[in-house]
C-alpha cells in the first residue's frame, strides 16, 4: 500500500509540459484549418485590389454617318469616327492603390488575428484534454488503491477485526469512482472531437495528449504596455491609415478629369470643279476637361471619413479596455490556480502522513477502515484539485500569450 501511494505521491512530481507537441498541433490547425484558409483568400482578394485600383476609363470609339451628306468647299462629308480617353488627375492612380494597399494590410492583420485566435482555442482544448485524461489516470490508480484496501479487509474480516460493511463500503466506493472515470472518459471523447474538427480532421482521430504537466516555479512577467502591440489593436492604426488614404483618394478624385481624343471624318471628291485639297479627310485631335462643379458628394465623403476616423478611434479605445480587462482577468486567475495548487499539495502531504498513521495502525492489529476511506476520498479531492489548477494555469497561460506575445 505505501508503494502504491508513492507512485501517486509522485504522479505530479514527475510532471512536464510538451510544448513542442502543443506547438505542432497548432502549427497543423493553421495549416489546416477552413476558418483560416478563408481569411487567407480574402487576404489574396485584398492583394488583388491592388492591380485592380490602376485602372483609367473605357475608351470610347465612335461611328457615325452623314445620311445626308454636308457639302463643304473640298468635298462632302460622309461620316465621322472618333475616339476618346479620359484620363484622371495626376496623382489619382497612385492614391488608389495606396488605398487598395492599406486595406490589403487592414486584411493581412485579420489573416493574423485568425490564427492567433486558433492558436488559443487549440491550446485551451488541449488543456482540456489533459485534465480529463490525467483526472482518468488518477481515478484508476485510486480504484486500484480501493482494492488494495478491500483485500485487507476481507482478512480483517477473516480474523474478526473488521465488519462486512467495511467491505461493502469499499465496493460502493469503487464503483463511485468507476462511474467517474466513465464519465470522463465520454468528456474526454467529446473534447477529442473539438479538437481534432480545429485542425480540420476526422473526429476519431487518435491525440497523444499531455498527461503529465508541472508548474514552472517562477511566472513570466509581463509588461502591459505590451498590450498595444496585439493585432486586434493594430488592426484599428491599419484601419484609420485606409480611411487617411481614402480622403487623399477622395480629394483627387473631386479634381478635373482630362480628356483626349481623335475624330476623322472622310471626304467625297468634287466632281464639278478642281481645287485645291480637293477630297482631302478631315482629322481633328481634341482635349476634353470634365469639372465637378456640383461637388457636394466629394465633400460628404470628406465629412464621412471625418466622423469614421472618431469611431475607429472610439472602437480601438473601447477593444483595448476589453483586453487590458482580459489580461488582468487571466493574470489573476493563473495566480490564484498557482496557490490553490500548492495549498493542496500540502493537504496532499499531510494526508498522507495520516494515511501512513492508519497504516502503521494496521500493522499492530488495529485499523479503522472508516478512517481509511475518509482519507482516501481526502487524497483524491486534494489530487483532482491539483489537476484541475494546472490546467486552470496553463490556459490562463494560453490567454495572456494570446494578449501579450
Amino acid at each position: 500500500m505505501k508503494n502504491l501511494s508513492l507512485i501517486i505521491s509522485l504522479f505530479f512530481l514527475t510532471a512536464f509540459v510538451n510544448a513542442q507537441e502543443l506547438q505542432s498541433f497548432i502549427e497543423e490547425a493553421i495549416q489546416n484549418n477552413p476558418e483560416v484558409q478563408s481569411f487567407d483568400i480574402k487576404y489574396a482578394i485584398a492583394e488583388e485590389k491592388i492591380k485592380e485600383a490602376n485602372w483609367l476609363p473605357n475608351t470610347e470609339f465612335s461611328l457615325g454617318y452623314f445620311v445626308s451628306e454636308t457639302e463643304t468647299r473640298v468635298g462632302a462629308q460622309r461620316a465621322r469616327i472618333g475616339v476618346k480617353q479620359m484620363l484622371p488627375w495626376f496623382g489619382t492612380l497612385s492614391a488608389r492603390e495606396n488605398y487598395a494597399s492599406s486595406m490589403a494590410e487592414a486584411e493581412y492583420i485579420e489573416v493574423i488575428i485568425a490564427k492567433r485566435k486558433l492558436g488559443l482555442s487549440v491550446a485551451q482544448s488541449y488543456y482540456n484534454l489533459y485534465e480529463s485524461s490525467a483526472k482518468q489516470l488518477i481515478l484508476e490508480e485510486n480504484i486500484q488503491l480501493l482494492k488494495t484496501y478491500e483485500r485487507l479487509a476481507l482478512t480483517s474480516v477473516e480474523i474478526g477485526k473488521a465488519s462486512a460493511v467495511d467491505v461493502l463500503r469499499l465496493q460502493i466506493r469503487q464503483n463511485e469512482l468507476k462511474q467517474q472515470k466513465e464519465i470522463l472518459l465520454e468528456v474526454f471523447e467529446a473534447e477529442k472531437a473539438a479538437f481534432n474538427n480545429l485542425l480540420n480532421r476526422d473526429a476519431s482521430s487518435e491525440i497523444s495528449s499531455a498527461v503529465n504537466l508541472e508548474l514552472p516555479e517562477e511566472n513570466e512577467l509581463y509588461d502591459l504596455d505590451v498590450l498595444s502591440l496585439n493585432p486586434e489593436l493594430l488592426k484599428y492604426n491599419k484601419l484609420y491609415e485606409s480611411i487617411v488614404q481614402s480622403e487623399l483618394l477622395n480629394k483627387r478624385e473631386s479634381l478635373p478629369t482630362i480628356g483626349i481624343g481623335l475624330d476623322y471624318l472622310p471626304v467625297s471628291e468634287r466632281a464639278d470643279m478642281v481645287i485645291i485639297d480637293n477630297g482631302k479627310d478631315v482629322i481633328m485631335p481634341m482635349v476634353s476637361v470634365s469639372i465637378p462643379l456640383f461637388n457636394s458628394k466629394y465633400t460628404s465623403i470628406s465629412k464621412q471619413n471625418e466622423l469614421r476616423q472618431k469611431e475607429i478611434e472610439f472602437q480601438k479605445n473601447q477593444r483595448y479596455n476589453v483586453l487590458s480587462t482580459a489580461f488582468s482577468k487571466a493574470l489573476s486567475q493563473r495566480n490564484q490556480a498557482q496557490i490553490k495548487y500548492r495549498t493542496q499539495s500540502q493537504n496532499l502531504e499531510q494526508a498522507r502522513d495520516a494515511e501512513d498513521i492508519l497504516i502503521k495502525n494496521y500493522e499492530t492489529g488495529t485499523i479503522d477502515f472508516n478512517d481509511l476511506l475518509d482519507i482516501q476520498e481526502l487524497q483524491l479531492k486534494f489530487q483532482l484539485n491539483q489537476i484541475e489548477s494546472i490546467q486552470s494555469f496553463y490556459t490562463q497561460q494560453s490567454i495572456l500569450n494570446y494578449l501579450i506575445q
